[in-house]
Formats: C-alpha cells, sequence, structure tokens
C-alpha cells in the first residue's frame, strides 16, 4: 500500500524521520504529536510517516519500536 508520494523521499529519509520521532516523542505530549512535528519538518503528510513508523515496527519482529528505542538507548 505504498502512495507514489511516499516514493518521492529515499530510504535514508524514511530512516531518519523515523528515529527523529522516536528520539523525541517524549519532548511532545503524543507519539502522534511528535509524528505531526516530524512530519512538517521533512516535507511529509502525518498518515506518511505514520505509514513509516508501523512498518518499522512490523520489519523489528512486531516489537513494539518504543521499546526497541528503549533498550537501544542504554
Amino acid at each position: 500500500m505504498t502512495s507514489k508520494a511516499t516514493n518521492k523521499f529515499s530510504p535514508e529519509v524514511h530512516d531518519r524521520a523515523v528515529r527523529m520521532v522516536l528520539d523525541h516523542d517524549r519532548e511532545h505530549p503524543s507519539r502522534w504529536a511528535a509524528i505531526v512535528s516530524i512530519s512538517a519538518k521533512i516535507g511529509c503528510t502525518v498518515q506518511t510517516l505514520n505509514e513509516w513508523l508501523k512498518k518499522a515496527e512490523r520489519d523489528r519482529g512486531g516489537v513494539a519500536i518504543e521499546m526497541a528505542s528503549n533498550t537501544n538507548a542504554h
């Protein structure tokens, strides 16, 4: 379910945007607020960034991305 708009961003941009959300979500009142803020900074839609986060979660074998992020921080 990849749209043409999603393809205009390189894999590096996808990875960086996901990492930005994971690294900065605690600075926002919610994960959704972090997604809104980061998507505006990189120029994609909120829905696109949310899909990238879902894909990152699936790619980690179903491990919640918050949990994976927290274990990598230590």
